[in-house]
């Protein structure tokens, strides 16, 4: 996003046929490379429901630098809930995450109850991620919300 933008000035000449010449010349942009980031710290999120998996990695910061799901993968209806559509959807999102990013060491926060929760994390361990800790972040119900008013007849 640091663009620096170089305009020039269009300059007009008049010759003694009295016939105006333009040299005109587009501006000129200089872009700075993006530096390779690397992030060997960070955190995978795994949300395992009966319907899909879905997996993102980020930085320990939250910003999100790779992710994945079994439906991205090419499974399809009941298919995205199993475990093997997890394993296959983490093992792309890992490829990433190590290739481009460097990341080593994993942080896992697990939510949902899916069958995709303990092949995520076997996958994990399969792309030799070193995992700090393991945290379950299922919502728990805590009384609902409150009830409709009572009917008046």
């Amino acid at each position: 996003m640091n663009e620096e933008v170089e305009k020039k000035e269009v300059v007009t000449a008049v010759d003694q046929d009295d016939t105006t010449v333009e040299a005109k010349t587009a501006p000129k942009a200089r872009i700075k490379k993006k530096a390779k980031r690397s992030v060997p710290l960070g955190q995978a999120h795994i949300q395992a429901t009966f319907n899909n998996t879905l997996i993102s990695f980020s930085d320990p910061h939250g910003n999100v630098i790779a992710a994945s799901s079994a439906g991205a993968c090419g499974f399809r209806g009941s298919k995205k809930g199993t475990a093997y559509a997890a394993q296959i959807a983490t093992d792309k999102a890992a490829e990433i995450a190590k290739t481009q990013f460097g990341l080593t060491k994993v942080d896992v926060f697990i939510k949902g109850v899916g069958l995709g929760r303990d092949a995520a994390i076997r996958a994990l361990s399969n792309h030799e991620f070193i995992i700090e800790s393991i945290a379950d972040v299922t919502g728990v119900p805590h009384g609902g919300v409150r009830p409709k008013r009572e009917r008046r007849a």
